[in-house]
């Protein structure tokens, strides 16, 4: 199970590593609304490797088998590595490669039309708020795979 994890949680880690950047850096003369779909898109594609380390773990390591503990633990610790991959892409963009990104973030809002508070936040702790949107989504993508998956 450990290698499992640690191979797709790995390639889920590096691929929303990357994909984050790219969408970050390139993305900065989109509209907010297509930043933000971008940013889905790229946490949802990075958790594909959930369903298929999961399938992985089910079908070459425990003999055709699988239960929902198992495809679980397997699908929240690819997750968690996934998440952990954009939540670095995130502080890293705006600590290293563009400190300004929230000033230059608040400014499109408002030209975009947002007229309510715009609350300051610390890099880390966006960093963190992204670890955790990736988390949440990651927690339905392991359960439909767990239950798409398991067999007893």
């Amino acid at each position: 199970m450990r290698n499992i994890i640690l191979k797709f949680g790995n390639y889920g880690f590096l691929l929303s590593l990357i994909l984050f950047l790219v969408v970050l850096s390139f993305g900065e003369d989109l509209s907010s609304s297509t930043q933000v779909i971008l940013s889905y898109v790229t946490m949802t594609v990075s958790l594909c490797f959930v369903f298929f380390g999961i399938k992985s773990f089910r079908d070459n390591v425990n003999s055709g088998k699988l239960s929902i503990g198992q495809a679980f633990t397997i699908g929240m610790a690819i997750t968690l590595l996934t998440s952990l991959g954009i939540g670095l892409a995130d502080y890293l963009y705006t600590t290293v490669i563009n400190p300004d990104f929230y000033e230059k973030y608040k400014a499109m809002l408002r030209a975009d039309g947002f007229q309510g508070k715009i609350p300051e936040y610390s890099s880390g702790f966006m960093a963190l708020l992204m670890s955790i949107t990736v988390l949440s989504i990651g927690v339905v993508i392991t359960v439909i795979s767990s239950l798409s998956l398991k067999r007893e």
